[in-house]
């Protein structure tokens, strides 16, 4: 039992990367999931994070997105996913953010659901609504152009 236990501590610490973009990803399928329209658009916005963050191979990073929406599919709970999310530094924490609103606004609407979805992240992140608002408004522009 104990070596078991070993077993896993050992391969977390290598895994612990894959496990933080699994649980990032799955609060960008999340997001993506709350106005019940998982569409082809908003995977590719999180396809081409996921490729972006991680610079992986294509299969690699399939496989990734498919575990993070099984660990989606399996919490009802947001905090675990931005647990991994505040362990980033402001950048980081600002691309995650930006990549939600791109997924939101990739129907061009924001509903009071995702609205809400992103005040409770930037809360939990620590980051003021200021940020984030500014990060809509300029989504909204470059759809715009």
């Amino acid at each position: 039992m104990i070596l078991n236990f070993l077993k896993k501590t050992k391969n977390s610490t290598g895994d612990n990367k894959n496990n933080d973009l699994i649980k990032i990803i799955a609060l960008l399928i999340h997001a993506a999931k709350i106005d019940e329209n998982y569409s082809e658009v908003e995977k590719k916005i999180i396809f081409n994070f996921a490729m972006n963050f991680k610079k992986k191979p294509k299969e690699e990073v399939l496989e990734i997105i498919k575990k993070s929406e099984e660990h989606e599919r399996s919490s009802n709970q947001i905090l675990d996913y931005t647990r991994s999310v505040k362990k980033m530094d402001l950048k980081l924490k600002t691309l995650v953010i930006e990549t939600l609103w791109k997924i939101i606004l990739s129907d061009n609407k924001s509903g009071q659901y995702e609205n809400n979805l992103m005040r409770r992240i930037c809360g939990l992140l620590y980051l003021p609504d200021k940020l984030s608002g500014e990060i809509k408004l300029n989504i909204l522009k470059e759809k715009k152009l």
